[in-house]
């Protein structure tokens, strides 16, 4: 490649500062590009900066640096005034680099608050999206959007594959891939390219200093450690687990640190009791390391040389799909560069076994719907009307909108915000009381429009959706399963083991009509993209982290060639998932629609 490869092309790399980013940037300043760099913290920036100062003055091009710090890419405001600083240095953009990323919680997921959950979603998924939006506004014909997703996630439709611990990191990422194939088609007549790809696993901090040791921690949390409790290995993974690594007296003092606050716990803090504890906490924090280890070798053997890829690598495959005549050949890609031989149980499927109604007596079925639209609101009034003339105990109610109260005067329903934890655990709570163990929550999201362009999106609008098909999903899921197990089974994960019941997400349905264009299809499949990934995930805590029988069905009405859900098949197919039809089957996901009459 000719160094001057990429001259006068303004370059945004987020999450600059330092890994990937950084690398990133550093080959287009090699290849002559003005790079903007930004990120949350000033000190890595300013590093940043200086490193490509000084490869543009070595490579002799003209070539600039200008640096945004404090800018968090989930931040309206902060990326709105980003993208006006760069057309005020630069004129333009030419390429955005979507690859800002956090951890996210590293929990099983009925231990992650939706506050963290929240937070992860911000970064991998809305910051893209804004990112993405905002930029627009400074692209002209030419302009490239490359999306940095991951190999734990969807790569396609139809092969999940699960990263336990990872709930709202994978359904970011399944919802990022879709949107990067949504915005190629929306994107096509302004000459305007869209590119993800999915790296796989990278030579960096983030997965070996609080991926792989954080997962490791959230193993011992769960199947048990001797002497320290599941609350007690949390206090070690937040106090101690930072430092493993690090020399031996910073260790040292670490595992002090968490002994003395599980002794004042404990109500014992006299120094023989805290030392005591420590030398256990090292012992906990030892264990950790070997299983870190095993995880990251297990990965490795994976892949077909047995190594990571290097930063430098993946930066210049980005580098690459950035090019003018790969970009053209590519476009509305996701280029799985990870080279892991990843095997997954396939749970993907279409017709469910329908069960009599007589499996719904005496069961208590909890209804949620998000959606006041008359197609949801009838389709909830009839899966709960056939539940409760099949002889459930006790058919409840949940939606949110107070208007919608007379359209369920026949069943005990309520008006729940869901976007409130407490609430939502309330009532499940409340629930339990009054009427018995539940043994089915069933959650309709109802659809949203899809004649309206994302890349045209107002913030707003963007967060109302992931609020209604990323959050209170997830929400509810959660909170369905925790009320299905014993009390206590937040502080004691063992109580998860054998618990049963089931949940079932109605998500939107596929576009209706004869000729469905691409585009259509695209923008419907950006949030079941992030539900399929997150169905996953979740089943794989649930049966091999936790041991329980408690199983997530997705159900995705309509299929490919634009018909009308069939509604009797539907209703049944919820109802019979709700009961059980499919808790002995690795299928999970089910369209429905798809299956031969």
């Amino acid at each position: 490649m000719s160094g001057l490869k990429f001259e006068g092309k303004t370059v945004v790399v987020t999450g600059s500062g330092t890994g990937i980013g950084q690398a990133i940037a550093k080959r287009f300043a090699e290849n002559s590009a003005n790079i903007a760099i930004m990120g949350r913290r000033k000190e890595p920036l300013d590093q940043t900066a200086a490193i490509l100062n000084d490869i543009i003055k070595k490579a002799g091009s003209r070539g600039r640096v200008a640096t945004f710090p404090g800018v968090d890419v989930s931040d309206e405001d902060g990326i709105n005034s980003m993208f006006d600083g760069i057309k005020s240095q630069f004129g333009r953009v030419d390429i955005i680099v979507n690859n800002a990323g956090v951890s996210g919680p590293v929990k099983t997921f009925t231990n992650a608050s939706v506050k963290e959950f929240r937070e992860c979603v911000a970064i991998h998924l809305t910051g893209t999206f804004w990112t993405s939006a905002a930029g627009l506004k400074a692209m002209e014909k030419g302009g490239k959007v490359i999306t940095i997703s991951t190999f734990f996630s969807e790569e396609n439709r139809y092969e999940q594959r699960p990263y336990r611990f990872r709930t709202p990191y994978t359904a970011s990422q399944g919802a990022k891939n879709r949107l990067a194939e949504c915005l190629a088609w929306e994107l096509a007549e302004r000459g305007i390219r869209s590119v993800a790809t999915n790296p796989g696993p990278v030579h960096s901090d983030r997965i070996y200093k609080t991926v792989y040791p954080k997962a490791a921690a959230e193993f011992l949390r769960v199947g048990g450690y001797p002497e320290l409790s599941a609350t007690e290995i949390e206090v070690v993974t937040a106090k101690a687990l930072p430092f493993l690594g690090d020399a031996d007296d910073v260790v040292a003092k670490a595992c002090r640190d968490a002994a003395t606050e599980i002794a004042a716990k404990r109500g014992k803090g006299d120094d023989a009791t805290v030392a005591k504890i420590a030398a256990t906490v090292k012992g906990a924090l030892d264990k950790m390391q070997q299983i870190a280890e095993k995880i990251q070798g297990n990965t490795s053997k994976m892949i077909v040389d047995g190594e990571f890829l290097a930063q430098d690598e993946v930066a210049e495959m980005v580098l690459n799909l950035s090019d003018e005549k790969i970009s053209k050949l590519i476009n509305g890609r996701v280029i799985p560069n990870d080279r892991v031989f990843y095997p997954v149980k396939p749970i993907v499927g279409t017709g469910v076994d329908i069960l009599p109604g007589s499996e719904l007596k005496d069961k208590v079925i909890v209804l949620t719907t998000t959606s006041s639209a008359p197609k949801d609101i009838e389709r909830v009034k009839k899966v709960a009307g056939i539940a409760q003339v099949s002889g459930a105990k006790q058919v409840i109610v949940l939606y949110r909108n107070p208007a919608d109260q007379a359209h369920f005067k026949e069943f005990h329903s309520h008006a729940i915000d869901f976007l409130d934890e407490a609430a939502v655990r309330r009532i499940f709570n409340t629930a339990k009381t009054h009427f018995g163990p539940i043994d089915s929550v069933i959650h309709f999201t109802g659809d949203y429009d899809y004649n309206a362009a994302f890349s045209a999106m107002a913030r707003k609008q963007w967060d109302a959706l992931v609020d209604n098909y990323l959050y209170i999903p997830g929400l509810v899921v959660k909170e369905a399963v925790i009320a299905m197990a014993p009390e206590g089974a937040l502080e004691q994960p063992a109580k998860f083991k054998g618990t049963k019941g089931t949940v079932v997400v109605v998500g939107p349905d596929a576009p209706v009509g004869k000729k469905i264009s691409g585009l259509l299809r695209s923008r419907a499949d950006v949030f079941r993209g992030a539900l399929r990934p997150y169905t996953a995930t979740v089943n794989q805590e649930l049966a091999d982290v936790l041991g329980s029988a408690i199983k997530l069905h997705l159900v995705l009405a309509g299929n490919s060639e634009g018909a009308e859900p069939a509604a009797d098949r539907l209703h049944a197919s919820i109802l019979s998932l709700a009961a059980g039809a499919a808790l002995r089957r690795n299928e999970a996901i089910f369209y429905v629609d798809e299956a031969r009459a």
